[in-house]
């Protein structure tokens, strides 16, 4: 694929991105999308670079989850075994543009949903061990496509999902976001190297200033503000990229 050119004001925007999110332990991949949507990078470079982006910031909070011991295979294992192998079929899928937006469009959407009207999770739903193991299953297969074709890591769904099933603590439930985040995009990352290989040389830029922002972002750690509510703010950016791709798809 021929070079991209983008704009430097790129730059300092992921660069804040992933210092605010990487403060608060979060990756910030649907924020990432969204931007390069915005910006009108080329739609087969975007799942590429948002899953680059996406695997260096959840590196250091996987690393400090694990380190401080709040990962639970057992938990862990059902979404992570069944998303691996549709992390690779979705980014090995060569799909038209028009497919491409509209299911980055959905999952916008669906970001902005639980970003705005499901903020607390103050409710559990009772089933058995074995639906919980069968939605867990489900769960991780959908959000490992997703991941693979779109760039969306899946944290902003999953850690939710493990409080409204009852599967975890809060720590427990964000440790296994950032760690299913990272394995999924590497997947997905490996299956477009392989089947739609880009220079990520070209981006070499915006992948130094999310390391940068993410590596100041967690080593200050506590931001003053809550996770919810750089959510929120940051929510805005993915606002914005739902109204003006739905004006393209309509």
């Amino acid at each position: 694929m021929a070079e991209i050119e983008y704009s430097l004001y790129l730059i300092p925007i992921l660069f804040l991105i992933a210092f605010l999110y990487s403060s608060v332990g979060l990756g910030g991949g649907s924020s990432y999308t969204a931007i390069l949507a915005l910006f009108s990078i080329h739609y087969l470079a975007i799942p590429t670079i948002s899953l680059t982006l996406n695997l260096f910031v959840t590196t250091i909070g996987s690393i400090n989850f694990i380190l401080k011991k709040h990962v639970r295979l057992n938990l862990l294992l059902p979404f992570l075994l069944s998303s691996i192998p549709l992390a690779y079929l979705g980014g090995s899928l060569h799909l038209p543009i028009d497919i491409f937006l509209w299911i980055l469009w959905a999952s916008l959407i669906f970001v902005v949903i639980r970003i705005y009207f499901f903020e607390h999770v103050n409710f559990k739903i009772t089933s058995s061990q074995r639906a919980k193991l069968i939605i867990s299953i489900i769960a991780g297969m959908l959000l490992g496509f997703v991941a693979g074709v779109v760039g969306i890591g899946g944290g902003i769904y999953l850690i939710p999902l493990i409080l409204i099933l009852g599967l975890g603590s809060a720590k427990e439930a964000a440790a296994c976001g950032a760690i299913f985040v990272w394995v999924n995009s590497a997947v997905g990352l490996s299956a477009r190297f392989v089947h739609q290989p880009i220079d990520l040389l070209h981006y070499w830029l915006l992948i130094v200033a999310v390391i940068t922002g993410g590596l100041l972002g967690s080593y200050l750690g506590a931001n003053r503000y809550s996770a919810k509510t750089i959510e929120k703010v940051l929510g805005l950016v993915i606002v914005i990229a739902v109204i003006l791709l739905g004006k393209k798809l309509f």
